[in-house]
């Protein structure tokens, strides 16, 4: 046990989680240094509408954006390298593959901060297609791969992100938010696994879990939790996020259009995206689409369905580890369910309760907020370099013979109408007045 805290990629990624989050938390709180990661601000290419836009040269010329950028090279570099170190792995290989891959993320987030790019875009998509590009052209060089480590980026980014899930989130929105969230999410679930393995007898049942709890709950975060639970292939969880993306990409533009053209109002228009819109920030796009009203709506939606992510994993390692993958001559005891939970998800827990029970409590909503403001940043670096090493891990080659005869495809897609459905369902009853009264509006500002 206390061998795997210390090599195990899932501890390695809470504690590494824990220290950035630490860190920031006494940056803020004390107000000794300045821990912000880098942030682009919005430059244009020549844009008129980019009113707010700041010229590259002189984001540049400025030595606190250098600084800010050494700052975040240094700390994610030096925490995951000792990860590496700690899980055993060479170092002389990993640090240098490491710099081309920040190199990389430094290039996709400058150029998902253009005016132009960034309306129709977020930065993880961009970090997606460049990553897809240097895969599917001139191929991924065996000295870049070393510092391809999806998971372990997503899974320390998600710990990170742990912070910034308030439990008073739930109290704010309700029982219409819980009715909307965590109602419809293991309804979709549950049809989405019989989809797959009774209808369309997919006989990939770690695919099939993967793929539902992604496109129930939040997407890539919550395929690489499930995927763990399920012991999902490296290949198969590429191809799970993937589909994901793609689709994500499409409801991101077009359900805020098909919203308004059916007179949908922002409140209703903004819980419908928050419940069916994989990605957290493609959410926040779709819903700000809307209106300020529906963005806010949408977040609270979506930030108390992530909440379930940490209850489907454990129950996805219950569920596998007794049915699943158990014939029924043996029994499965408690240490099978533990071995196979992904233990960073406690890390994801922890740092919920302590920012929720503990934080906000002795310092406030201002101060939980300015660290959320820090730590975010530091999850989304995670995640540029986990989003950019899927791209380079993706071969449409490979996802094409992994997609069962194009069964994959048509799990997602009839499970996200019936998603979309249901939830509609949900959000009509709860919020369109009829069966239920309209929460207050003070609840959004």
């Amino acid at each position: 046990m206390k061998s795997d805290l210390l090599k195990k990629e899932d501890w390695l990624a809470v504690w590494i989680g824990f220290v950035v989050i630490a860190i920031a938390c006494v940056a803020v709180l004390t107000g000794w240094f300045d821990f912000s990661a880098i942030k682009f601000s919005t430059w244009s290419l020549g844009e008129k509408a980019a009113t707010k836009a700041v010229p590259l040269a002189k984001q540049f010329g400025e030595w606190i954006f250098w600084r800010k950028t050494l700052v975040t090279f240094l700390v994610l570099g030096i925490l995951f390298t000792i990860g590496v170190k700690l899980q055993g792995e060479s170092l002389k290989k990993y640090i240098p593959a490491f710099i081309v891959l920040f190199v990389l993320a430094f290039a996709v987030r400058l150029i998902s901060a253009e005016f132009t790019l960034n309306r129709y875009l977020e930065w993880a998509f961009w970090a997606l297609i460049v990553g897809l590009l240097i895969s599917n052209t001139v191929g991924v060089p065996a000295w870049l791969k070393p510092a391809i480590k999806t998971e372990f980026y997503i899974k320390t980014g998600l710990v990170i992100m742990g912070f910034s899930v308030l439990f008073s989130n739930i109290a704010k929105f309700g029982l219409y938010g819980l009715g909307i969230a965590w109602v419809v999410t293991p309804i979709v679930i549950i049809f989405m696994w019989w989809l797959g393995t009774k209808v369309l007898k997919i006989d990939n049942k770690p695919m099939v879990i993967t793929l539902a709890s992604a496109t129930s709950v939040c997407g890539t975060s919550a395929a690489i939790a499930t995927g763990a639970a399920a012991k999902c292939k490296k290949d198969d969880l590429s191809v799970a996020i993937s589909i994901s993306i793609i689709f994500t990409i499409l409801m991101m533009v077009f359900e805020p259009m098909i919203i308004k053209a059916c007179g949908m109002g922002q409140l209703m228009g903004g819980a419908l995206i928050g419940g069916t819109v994989d990605s957290t920030g493609a959410v926040v796009l779709a819903g700000n689409a809307l209106g300020a009203e529906a963005e806010q709506a949408a977040v609270l939606v979506k930030s108390i369905q992530n909440i379930l992510i940490g209850f489907i994993a454990f129950f996805v390692a219950i569920f596998f580890a007794t049915r699943v993958e158990n014939s029924g001559a043996t029994k499965v005891g408690a240490g099978e369910i533990w071995t196979r939970f992904p233990k960073f998800i406690i890390g994801f827990f922890v740092a919920s309760l302590v920012a929720s029970f503990v934080i906000m409590p002795a310092f406030g909503a201002d101060n939980v907020g300015a660290i959320n403001k820090v730590l975010d940043q530091y999850k989304n670096w995670c995640f540029v370099l986990a989003f950019t090493s899927i791209g380079l891990d993706t071969n449409f080659r490979e996802i094409g013979k992994s997609l069962h005869g194009g069964k994959v495809v048509w799990l997602y897609v009839i499970g996200q109408a019936f998603n979309i459905a249901l939830t509609f369902f949900a959000v009509w009853i709860l919020l369109s007045g009829v069966v239920f009264p309209v929460p207050e509006l003070s609840l959004f500002k």
